[in-house]
């Protein structure tokens, strides 16, 4: 089988007529082409562009068809916002959607950071600019850098990476006859895509956004075989007819063999990113760690302002890699600090923002504690459940009944062991919540006699919702830094249910993962035994994910330290099979007080016959 034929483009800045003429003639000229990435800003500058542009996005005069499969990541200019919303809401764009999000015939919008195969390649992009702003489109943040991190831990070569902005230094240890005229590094330049790039060694790396087209020399990366190409490609339509469409047809890595991706050009440098090490340096290499440009991928946080703990390394900067995974390859070479006691305060669910910083910019839109802990207590203490005291509960906590914040009118049914209570931000009508009186982390520790109560909660609603033709799906996600547990249970209409299992194993498949699959026979009224198992699978060393349903189906995960797992893996995914994608996000689905209370005092009038605690 031949390679696949790839195309690649600079900033579009929505000349689609431009763009696509000069495609087509490519095409016949060298094609067929299989695809077409757009790097740099795809959106017009101005809105008089826009007729132009939305003739394609809405099949205007059917005179505007796009010719291949085009996927862009420059998410950002005149109409964006609204373009993006709406696809972001429409029915087609379901579960995860690593490989785009499909805007029209043919155009598919690369959102945020992921990684996905296309003919054989596999594919990693950054979508957006760096930004502090919190802008919903066209800025990435740091979630989908450190995803792309987690990412460049897996085996395999990555064939393509696509940024919107150059790496800054990428011409270091170029050929100067070869970098444009009036280049300025800093402009249009990313020391965050410089650290991926780094990290995820692509053998391409294709950029935007400054205008010009430059093709560096291949250049060696560290601790890997093979080269990597980057081009950076101007922009369509540009005045100085510099190139802004380039193509290749390469093998994808994972068909060669190790002699093919070992292969050097002549004029192959060593990595930009790394600091000239002259000769002298390299003899005292094997006495002491010499400093270089890529020590940036192993530290986050300047710590100059904060008193430090003894550790592997001088300075005012904590290892990233040490805090995020408890472990560095380059162990007492490392030039960062490995701070324990800032390992633990972060797998006792502490803001790493706020831990470091001493502030968090995501406010209350945070997941993570915006305090510190208390320094005597000990990791493995926490582990073993310290916050399950009742002197110890969080007074912040949503879900304990003795807190001020529980929110009281969403109560359906309370137990000696788990009460019952109506969610905010509800994924669909009577969408409940079953969660611990005890304040623990996970309702898999309990005891056994509390999870006989569990099953008797869990049988009324079954059998509530299956009066109302529909089954009941549940899940629960078990995080290292979850403070108080609860079951979600959704009810999806019976024509639906069979294909719950399906499209969660469609999810894991597209992050990288398989759910362990057990079946039970359900006796009446028993499903002790599916809990019992779930007891045995789940390992407190790890988070951990299970969805059950009513054919007695289980499926199960334990996700490992580094895992790129969406901490509200199981709504997203019900929220995509019920063709409402716009309310995979609680937030988004938000009640007024007196909204909640009438739908609270509604379900438990109708539930009432089959509540176990009536």
């Amino acid at each position: 089988m031949s390679p696949p034929r790839i195309l690649l483009c600079g900033d579009v800045l929505g000349r689609l007529n431009q763009l696509f003429k000069r495609v087509q003639s490519v095409n016949k000229s060298a094609g067929p082409f299989d695809a077409l990435f757009c790097v740099g800003q795809f959106f017009p500058d101005s809105a008089e562009q826009l007729e132009e542009f939305t003739g394609y996005i809405e099949g205007v005069g059917g005179r505007s068809q796009i010719p291949l499969p085009t996927y862009f990541i420059g998410d950002y200019g005149v109409a964006a916002p609204k373009v993006l919303s709406t696809a972001s809401r429409n029915s087609a764009n379901l579960g995860f959607k690593m490989d785009g999000f499909k805007i029209c015939d043919n155009l598919f919008w690369l959102r945020g950071s992921g990684k996905f195969t296309l003919h054989g390649l596999s594919v990693v992009y950054l979508s957006g600019r760096q930004s502090s702003s919190g802008q919903h489109f066209g800025t990435y943040s740091q979630d989908d850098v450190d995803a792309l991190r987690a990412l460049a831990e897996e085996p395999g070569v990555v064939d393509l990476f696509l940024t919107n902005e150059w790496p800054r230094g990428v011409t270091n240890r170029a050929s100067a006859s070869d970098i444009p005229a009036g280049f300025l590094d800093t402009t249009g330049s990313d020391s965050s895509v410089s650290e991926l790039v780094a990290e995820i060694k692509p053998r391409y790396h294709f950029a935007g956004a400054k205008g010009v087209f430059y093709a560096r020399e291949p250049y060696s990366n560290v601790d890997a075989v093979h080269v990597t190409r980057f081009f950076g490609l101007a922009m369509v339509g540009n005045k100085d007819k510099q190139k802004f469409i380039h193509a290749i047809s390469p093998t994808p890595a994972s068909t060669m063999s190790a002699a093919e991706i070992s292969m050097k050009p002549p004029n192959t440098t060593l990595s930009p990113y790394t600091l000239v090490v002259d000769k002298t340096a390299l003899k005292e290499d094997t006495k002491r760690s010499t400093t270089t440009v890529s020590d940036s991928q192993y530290w986050r946080y300047d710590v100059s302002h904060k008193r430090h703990k003894s550790g592997s390394g001088e300075g005012n900067k904590l290892c990233f890699k040490f805090i995020y995974s408890g472990s560095c390859p380059r162990g007492e070479k490392c030039n960062f600090q490995h701070d324990m006691d800032a390992r633990e305060q972060y797998l006792g669910g502490v803001c790493l923002d706020f831990l470091i910083k001493g502030k968090c910019e995501r406010g209350p839109d945070c997941n993570f504690k915006h305090n510190l802990q208390n320094e005597g207590e000990s990791h493995s203490r926490r582990r073993r459940g310290s916050e399950n005291d009742s002197g110890n509960r969080s007074k912040e906590c949503w879900f304990c009944l003795s807190s001020p914040n529980v929110e009281s009118h969403l109560i359906i049914s309370i137990g000696e062991f788990y009460y019952c209570a109506l969610p905010k931000g509800p994924l669909v009508q009577d969408h409940v919540l079953v969660i611990p009186i005890e304040h623990a982390p996970c309702t898999l520790s309990l005891t056994q006699q509390s999870n006989s109560e569990l099953v008797k909660f869990q049988n009324s609603l079954k059998l509530y919702y299956k009066n109302r033709g529909k089954e009941a799906v549940l899940f629960e996600w078990i995080s290292k830094r979850s403070s108080h547990a609860n079951i979600q249970v959704v009810p999806v209409p019976s024509t639906k249910a069979a294909a719950v299992k399906d499209i969660c194993n469609l999810a894991a498949e597209k992050l990288g993962f398989k759910f362990v699959v057990m079946k039970f026979i359900l006796a009446v009224n028993n499903s002790s035994d599916g809990r019992e198992w779930l007891r045995m699978q789940f390992d407190r060393n790890y988070s951990f994910f299970y969805v059950e349903l009513t054919e007695g189906t289980i499926l199960s995960h334990s996700v490992e330290e580094n895992e790129n797992f969406p901490a509200q893996f199981g709504r997203e995914v019900l929220a995509g099979l019920l063709n409402m994608p716009e309310r995979a996000d609680w937030r988004k689905c938000a009640l007024s007080k007196d909204e909640e209370t009438k739908m609270a005092e509604e379900f438990k009038k109708q539930f009432e016959e089959l509540d176990p605690n009536q």
